[in-house]
């Protein structure tokens, strides 16, 4: 029976610590590794529209936040040709719906604010669904990541890729 009691107070002691670091991050300034966080507030601001973004190829992991929900997270992202696309998995697993939100929400309202090495980029999400872009996204995603998928898991919906785009962008 005192083993019972000490593992359920354990186990209560554990959730109550989950749940206490999940308030604290929706303040914090950023997200918490996995743990999505407040909205981003330090750094400089970029508002140039034509940036080389050649850089970010081998940056591993960036922070986001969406302005609509303003909650931020740690993600990978993928450069081609200039251009920035931050990939999503797992779209459709139970799993991958419950844990990530911010891709529907992108879809409703793209705007975001993207931060690398401490400085703040407007952009605008904008979903890449098809077209020729696709293969070299998950050949990039593969190269950088391992991660193993294919252009058929972005047609069957698991893998999903967003340009970041700048936030006065008319582009479609």
């Amino acid at each position: 029976m005192k083993v019972l009691k000490f593992a359920l107070g354990l186990a209560l002691m554990i959730l109550l610590g989950f749940g206490v670091l999940l308030v604290v991050a929706r303040f914090s300034d950023g997200p918490l590794a996995i743990i999505a966080g407040g909205p981003l507030v330090s750094g400089e601001l970029v508002n140039d529209e034509a940036i080389d973004w050649t850089f970010v190829r081998d940056v591993p992991t960036v922070e986001f936040q969406l302005l609509e929900p303003p909650r931020s997270r740690t993600t990978w992202i993928l450069e081609h040709a200039g251009r920035i696309f931050i990939p999503s998995a797992y779209m459709d697993t139970i799993w991958g719906r419950l844990w990530k939100q911010w891709p529907m929400e992108a879809e409703r309202d793209g705007r975001a604010i993207l931060r690398v090495a401490d400085k703040l980029y407007p952009r605008r999400l904008m979903r890449v669904q098809e077209g020729p872009l696709v293969p070299i996204l998950v050949a990039e995603l593969n190269r950088k990541y391992a991660a193993g998928m294919s252009v058929e898991d972005v047609a069957l919906g698991s893998l999903w890729f967003f340009e970041l785009e700048p936030q006065g962008s008319t582009k479609n």
